[in-house]
C-alpha cells in the first residue's frame, strides 16, 4: 500500500474506547457502508444508500478497502473509494447514549454506526437476496 491514499479522523475519548473495545491485537477495522453495497452488510433498500455506516472488524486487511484513516487512537483504520463519495472533511466519530456517530464539515452522517466483527458464514445467500426493506 505505498502511495496510498489516506484521510483523516478524529476519534473521541468515549467512543475510542467502545470502538477499541470490540477490536483484538493484529485486527483490522474497515469504515464501511452499511447499506447492502459491499459484503459486509446485509441491510438492503434503496432508502439506506449512504445513509448507514459500519465499523467492521477484519482479522486481514481488504484490498477493496484501499484508503488508511489515519486516526488519533491507533487503529489500523481503512475505508473504501466506495464510501468517499459520502465522506468529507474532518470525520469525527463521537459516542452519546452508548451510540455512535459520524460526522464531518457538513454535519452528522450517521447517528447510528454498528460494530461488526465480521465472520464470513454471517452473511448468507439469502440475507444477500432479500436484504432487509426499509
Amino acid at each position: 500500500m505505498n502511495n496510498a491514499e489516506t484521510i483523516e479522523m478524529n476519534i473521541k475519548p468515549e467512543a475510542a474506547v467502545r470502538i477499541k473495545s470490540h477490536v483484538k491485537e493484529g485486527q483490522v477495522v474497515l469504515l464501511a457502508l452499511n447499506d447492502g453495497s459491499n459484503q459486509y452488510s446485509k441491510v438492503g433498500g434503496t432508502c439506506t444508500i449512504g445513509a448507514n455506516f459500519q465499523f467492521v472488524i477484519l482479522d486481514q486487511t481488504d484490498p477493496e478497502f484501499s484508503i488508511i484513516i489515519n486516526n488519533n487512537v491507533g487503529l489500523n483504520l481503512f475505508t473504501s473509494p466506495a464510501e468517499m463519495q459520502y465522506l468529507d472533511n474532518n470525520l469525527v466519530v463521537s459516542e452519546k447514549n452508548a451510540t455512535l456517530s459520524l460526522a464531518d464539515d457538513s454535519g452528522v452522517i450517521d447517528g447510528a454506526v454498528s460494530i461488526n466483527e465480521f465472520r464470513p458464514s454471517d452473511i448468507t445467500a439469502k440475507d444477500l437476496q432479500e436484504g432487509k426493506t426499509c
